[in-house]
């Protein structure tokens, strides 16, 4: 038995080794030397791996390995999360009404604005103008019949500013009207901020708002002995509702007034946006009576107007009847709380963000708070503009 080298050391040859298996009969015809060769010369690096791959997948084994990337792949283009379709920029039109565009209603205005409207019969052409294919009406009348035995008083503390506490007695006369109460005078409560301790009748003329409503709701400005002697005299120590913000109408009728009959006098405090909007047309007849019939300034300030507007028209007649009006409530914690979008632009949006950032730490920025500015506005909710 001979040994097997590699090298042969004699003239006698080893044994040669057994024959190579036969290839695939697919392979073995018309085989030229390089021509699939993936390290042909002039190959990219590119071209190598594109080849690798479609050899991969050319083997059974390979479409195994692929087929699931390829169902997903086909899966994100029929879901259209994956889309291979060019298709034009469509950009988006903001909803009427949404966009602050006092500025440019204003200059169309302008024209009509610079007409003589100094004689009355030209003020009162205005209420003419058709509104919803019918003319502008007051929304108020008001009835002569008396009124029925009250249910009860009620006593309320407007708290805020004072457009928030006009709003309180508006609401007050509203709620009052609709379960049949006599409505105390509105107390003022004395803010923090504000240190304002002005009464009801420093402000408004309160012998004048009790007869304006005298026909629909009855107003007092003090509570019966025999009510209080119960209280101590003391008016904190009255029952005093918790209401939450905007609640409607009904909840008044359901919740406030058992207790009314029962008490024979509540108080509600806050009292602030405490009703809704959507109240029925009777509730909101109330609200326009309260509103612009039955507050009137005081004496005092009526007067001070009247000297602004006497002191405006003289100066104002060197200039062509111009002058310049400054609106000192429109600040920047009010624009900021109201989340209204204005003129101002990016800038305006990035000072506002920070303003709400620091009045209310994470009020604003809840998770799940969306803040819509364009639906604030046709809601009607922004605060007016000097402009406006």
């Amino acid at each position: 038995m001979h040994a097997k080298n590699r090298i042969s050391s004699s003239g006698h040859s080893t044994p040669s080794p057994p024959a190579s298996p036969l290839r695939s009969p697919r392979y073995r015809h018309g085989r030229k030397p390089g021509r699939f060769s993936p390290f042909r010369p002039g190959r990219t690096v590119a071209h190598h791996v594109a080849w690798l791959l479609l050899s991969v997948l050319l083997r059974r084994q390979g479409i195994f390995l692929f087929a699931p990337l390829i169902y997903i792949s086909g899966m994100l283009i029929y879901m259209g999360t994956v889309s291979f379709d060019v298709v034009p920029l469509v950009k988006h039109r903001p909803a009427p009404g949404s966009v602050y565009r006092s500025p440019q209603v204003y200059e169309k205005l302008k024209i009509e604005m610079n007409e003589d409207y100094s004689s009355a019969d030209a003020i009162l052409t205005i209420w003419k103008n058709s509104y919803k294919g019918g003319e502008w009406r007051p929304c108020v009348n008001k009835p002569s019949e008396g009124l029925p035995e009250s249910n009860g008083y009620i006593y309320v503390e407007a708290n805020g500013g004072l457009n928030q506490q006009r709003t309180s007695i508006c609401n007050a006369v509203a709620v009052a009207g609709y379960l049949n109460a006599t409505l105390l005078i509105p107390n003022f409560h004395f803010h923090s901020i504000w240190r304002d301790p002005s009464k009801f009748k420093d402000i408004y003329d309160e012998d004048y708002f009790i007869s304006a409503i005298e026909n629909n709701v009855q107003v007092v400005d003090k509570i019966p002995e025999y009510i209080m002697e119960r209280f101590d005299h003391n008016l904190t120590n009255v029952y005093n509702f918790k209401i939450k913000a905007w609640s409607s109408i009904q909840y008044y009728r359901d919740e406030v007034l058992p207790k009314l009959l029962e008490e024979k006098i509540i108080r509600i405090s806050p009292f602030a946006n405490r009703l809704s909007f959507d109240a029925p047309p009777a509730v909101q007849r109330l609200r326009c009576l309260a509103n612009y019939e039955a507050l009137r300034f005081s004496s005092t300030i009526l007067s001070l107007g009247e000297t602004l507007v006497a002191r405006m028209k003289k100066l104002s007649a060197n200039t062509g009847g111009k002058y310049v009006s400054v609106h000192l409530r429109f600040e920047e914690d009010m624009v900021a709380f109201s989340c209204c979008v204005f003129d101002g632009g990016e800038q305006e949006k990035e000072d506002m963000k920070n303003a709400r950032e620091r009045g209310w730490k994470g009020k604003f920025t809840k998770p799940g708070r969306v803040i819509r500015p364009g639906a604030i506005r046709i809601n009607g909710k922004c605060p007016l503009t000097p402009l406006e």
